[in-house]
């Protein structure tokens, strides 16, 4: 399929550069329908007996900014962590920065192991303490780069129920959730599980290829723990359905499920959703709204079908925010 079936215009002013107060005061698309809502309704948008599953994963203050050996900045970016310390990390100013130099960043010191391209470097970091202590008192939050306004808070860009440090990214569809809305969504029956998918900032990245079959997929670590399947297959048995909160759960569960039904599993996926495909797990979605031509929106448009244009087209005319701190949609999969 040719890239520009999954692009559209998306004006700056429908970005959202901050996230509503409170968050789940945030807007909510229903596919079915396309009738709004605010998210806070989302406890009579599901029944008792269904399952929401979301990713607990814990973004990383992983945006470094310090100082060469010539005084120059420098700025490195952590990706993935590797073995003994060193880590997959982008670094800028690239050509000024050759294998062995040195960038230093509080406590932190950062030695450039070696270069693999477009700016991609594996770095050893070193600190008086531990690194990930250092890395916590030293970096601040990798916003996305549309998001142009500063934070007012860092814990805007966690989830309340953010758990397990590693992602280079927030996984969105799950900010708008408080623990009032947690506690609503328990009262009238609806369970939570939750799983891990480290988010990495390729996920943000367009498609540069003509065709989308030609693009190649970023590759995650998510754990799938044989609780989430014993729950999900409970739900099963009692006809609830199984809602996916944001793109990465889809891709975790269904990731978890390639062999046929869904069991533990723990590594990387570099599952590429695309239109054709057939959900094993999930039976519904809640989502943000995505950048063109990249592999989210192909997943909607797996998910969704040719609906997706319409919801899109109906979210932007009617002034849903978008993106990272944007509003929401939820709807049933095909």
């Amino acid at each position: 399929m040719d890239v520009t079936e999954f692009s559209y215009e998306l004006p700056d002013s429908a970005i959202a550069q901050h996230p509503v107060e409170p968050r789940d005061n945030a807007r909510l698309l229903e596919v079915e329908g396309l009738v709004d809502h605010r998210f806070s309704d989302l406890p009579t948008m599901l029944s008792a007996g269904d399952l929401l599953v979301v990713n607990r994963t814990r973004v990383r203050a992983s945006r470094l900014l310090g100082t060469r050996a010539t005084g120059g900045g420098a700025e490195v970016l952590l990706l993935r962590p590797l073995a003994r310390d060193q880590w997959t990390a982008l670094v800028r100013p690239a050509k000024k920065l050759p294998s062995g130099s040195i960038i230093v960043i509080g406590d932190l010191e950062v030695t450039v192991v070696e270069h693999h391209g477009e700016g991609v470097a594996t770095v050893r970091l070193a600190a008086s303490g531990p690194v990930e202590d250092a890395i916590a008192a030293a970096g601040t939050m990798p916003l996305p780069p549309y998001i142009t306004e500063s934070l007012d808070h860092p814990d805007d860009y966690q989830t309340v129920y953010a758990r397990e440090l590693g992602s280079a990214a927030a996984p969105t569809a799950g900010l708008h959730f408080t623990e009032s809305l947690l506690n609503q969504l328990e009262k009238v029956g609806v369970r939570v599980s939750s799983v891990v998918l480290e988010v990495g900032l390729d996920t943000f990245r367009p498609i540069t290829t003509d065709r989308i079959e030609d693009h190649e997929i970023h590759s995650e670590r998510i754990v799938v723990e044989p609780e989430v399947v014993e729950v999900v297959e409970e739900t099963r048995v009692t006809g609830g359905r199984v809602v996916a909160v944001g793109t990465t759960v889809v891709r975790a569960l269904e990731s978890a499920a390639a062999g046929g039904s869904l069991v533990p599993f723990s590594g990387a996926t570099d599952l590429y959703i695309t239109p054709g495909y057939r959900c094993r797990v999930v039976d519904g979605l809640i989502t943000n709204f995505h950048l063109p031509r990249t592999t989210l929106l192909v997943m909607i448009a797996a998910l969704f079908g040719d609906r997706w244009r319409d919801i899109y087209t109906t979210a932007l005319e009617r002034g849903y925010r978008f993106l990272s701190f944007g509003d929401a949609m939820f709807g049933w999969v095909r």
